[in-house]
């Protein structure tokens, strides 16, 4: 039975509030809490199972907004965000970032447990009160892969998307500022997108998500 159920961590600053999420996850019979910790570095420090559910706040000490949700992303997990913050600008940088889903502070615990279970499910899941933030920026959105972008290319795009800088990205990737202007240099060439908005437009309507690049081994 417990090799069934499913891995939630929780990354929330708030103590009272982390306490309440970590103790309904705990109350769950199909749910393992995973580590429950007050920022990403915590998280990423004590963290038992290499991949799961994180329940994750964006206004956190350190690493923050939709660079914790690229962090927690790239670590191999699927990202819940439950904010106190729901306007369409956080909705779209995080789903933009790589997030799964999207529940404000307000929603009940039964809200927060089926989003948990249908992002574990391998879907997504944004509260109907926040919904209308993805549909309005999403008209004819098209799911196909974006076949010709490359996989790093992909990445600077959904960072771009997610609000994030030019030296934000070249942190987040561990590459040059030169080395994200290059990319986005070719990221417009192959788009026909020029500005930053546009660009943004483009990844969302895509569907071009962050994920990280895995190594290739030579054999």
């Amino acid at each position: 039975m417990a090799a069934t159920r499913i891995p939630v961590g929780v990354i929330e600053d708030h103590p009272l509030y982390r306490a309440a999420v970590a103790q309904l996850l705990a109350d769950a019979p199909d749910i393992e809490v995973d580590a429950v910790a007050g920022s990403v570095a915590q998280f990423a420090a004590h963290r038992q199972n290499p991949a799961g559910v994180v329940v994750l706040d964006l206004r956190l000490p350190g690493v923050q907004g939709s660079s914790a949700v690229v962090e927690v992303v790239g670590m191999g997990h699927r990202v819940l965000v439950l904010s106190a913050y729901s306007g369409r600008a956080e909705v779209l940088g995080a789903m933009a970032a790589g997030a799964s889903g999207y529940l404000s502070k307000d929603s009940d615990g039964a809200e927060i447990l089926h989003a948990v279970r249908r992002i574990a499910g391998g879907n997504s899941y944004v509260s109907p009160m926040l919904a209308a933030h993805v549909l309005d920026a999403l008209p004819g959105r098209d799911n196909g892969l974006v076949i010709e972008l490359s996989a790093r290319e992909r990445q600077v795009l959904s960072l771009v998307a997610a609000g994030e800088r030019d030296q934000d990205i070249a942190e987040a990737l561990d590459i040059s500022i030169r080395t994200v202007r290059s990319y986005l240099d070719r990221i417009r060439d192959k788009t026909g997108q020029r500005r930053r908005p546009e660009l943004t437009r483009y990844a969302i309507e895509k569907g071009v998500a962050y994920a990280p690049v895995v190594p290739t081994v030579p054999v």
